[in-house]
């Protein structure tokens, strides 16, 4: 498990993993497809964001999922137009062809999220050079080599605002490959 901000939340990745059934299993789909169901409000066979928003906490009861919208958003936006569309809609909501990404970039960006959230000891959702600095050692455990911090705050700052935001880290992340050395995946 880890540990966010001295202890204040606990992570038991395997639970969320199981909540978030992505596999391509026959019972993975079957679960799949009742939470799709349940999630579906109205029954239009595409889910809103909203709708993203109130399953993860009503039908998955995922709370510390639900508590991370940056992440939550970010899932959402990365899957809800990568299916072809069907109508002049559809590409706005994530359809039942697309769930099965929108579990996986859930998990992912939670994740990424959390990783973000331990850099960011200053709690203000952005990161400055000196916290940075100061977590290189933990991204190293994370699979990623950083030889000049300075250069690679720089790299990663892509809007030159002097802080490192979740998009923009998420893009170095993603691209880098890092990976929480004690999540279950």
């Amino acid at each position: 498990m880890s540990t966010l901000r001295g202890g204040d939340r606990k992570i038991d990745w395997a639970e969320l993993s199981a909540k978030l059934p992505s596999g391509k299993t026959a019972k993975d789909k079957q679960k799949r497809r009742q939470i799709f169901n349940a999630m579906d409000m109205n029954g239009n066979g595409y889910l809103s964001l909203a709708e993203v928003d109130k399953g993860v906490r009503d039908v998955l009861r995922a709370d510390d999922l639900f508590d991370c919208k940056p992440a939550m958003l970010r899932a959402f936006n990365a899957v809800k137009d990568t299916a072809p569309a069907h109508t002049p809609h559809s590409d706005d909501y994530v359809t039942r062809a697309e769930f099965r990404l929108l579990l996986v970039a859930l998990r992912q960006m939670f994740e990424l999220w959390h990783m973000f959230e331990l850099i960011d000891t200053g709690d203000d959702r952005r990161v400055d050079e000196g916290e940075f600095t100061k977590a290189v050692p933990l991204m190293e455990k994370w699979g990623v080599k950083i030889s000049d911090p300075a250069a690679t705050f720089r790299e990663i700052d892509t809007n030159h605002g002097g802080q490192i935001l979740f998009d923009e880290f998420v893009a170095w992340a993603t691209k880098k490959g890092l990976d929480l050395e004690d999540d279950d995946d």
